[in-house]
């Protein structure tokens, strides 16, 4: 987990090191915060990667509209459309 005291943290450092050389410490400091933002921002991805579910089963709708419906999921959308005769 990443704190905002740690994101604040990493951006200070960096506006320092365009200001200044940074010391070793803060250089050091500078490197394991940004591992372990890389590493919380992965790990959030990684979350969003394995909610998404996968549908291999889309059929055309034979209603006539032309649309690609999901006929596998519990929730069908159809559209339907009012075509004027005039």
């Amino acid at each position: 987990m990443i704190t905002k005291e740690d994101i604040d943290r990493i951006n200070f450092l960096s506006r320092k090191s365009r200001e200044q050389e940074l010391s070793n410490e803060e250089k050091t400091e500078q490197q394991a915060l940004r591992k372990k933002y890389i590493e919380y921002i992965k790990s959030q991805v990684r979350v969003q990667l394995d909610s998404i579910e996968y549908v291999e089963d889309k059929k055309d709708c034979d209603c006539g509209c032309g649309c690609d419906h999901d006929h596998g999921h519990e929730h069908h959308h159809h559209h339907h459309h009012k075509h004027d005769k005039n």
